[in-house]
């Protein structure tokens, strides 16, 4: 759980000027249904599918030449004073699975952990 509002991390979540504060890399971010992200100067890039303000973010993640789309959903959920955060992830190819569990736990979770603990 963050010690953050949902509304806090929805914006760490989706403004590009946030986001570089907690990954240290230039992002592009717009929650405008259709448009492309990029995440750590370009590592991460996708889709933009969905939105629910303060609540959830689905997107599609780009993996090469794959032909079912990688879909992301992450959903924000109050409790007391901080917010925990449902993540599924689907359709990973599995040459990638441990890399990408392993960017979630220690590169992208960890990043906006540190950023709302300091």
């Amino acid at each position: 759980m963050l010690p953050a509002t949902a509304e806090d991390i929805y914006i760490a979540l989706t403004n590009p000027l946030a986001i570089q504060l907690w990954t240290g890399e230039r992002a592009i971010m717009s929650t405008q249904p259709g448009s492309e992200f990029s995440l750590w100067d370009g590592s991460i890039s996708g889709i933009n599918l969905e939105f629910e303000e303060n609540k959830k973010i689905i997107q599609q993640w780009f993996f090469g030449e794959q032909k079912e789309a990688s879909i992301v959903t992450i959903k924000l959920h109050t409790q007391g004073n901080g917010t925990s955060i449902e993540l599924e992830h689907t359709n990973i190819p599995e040459e990638d699975f441990q890399e990408i569990i392993d960017g979630w736990n220690e590169t992208y979770f960890a990043s906006l952990f540190d950023f709302f603990d300091e």
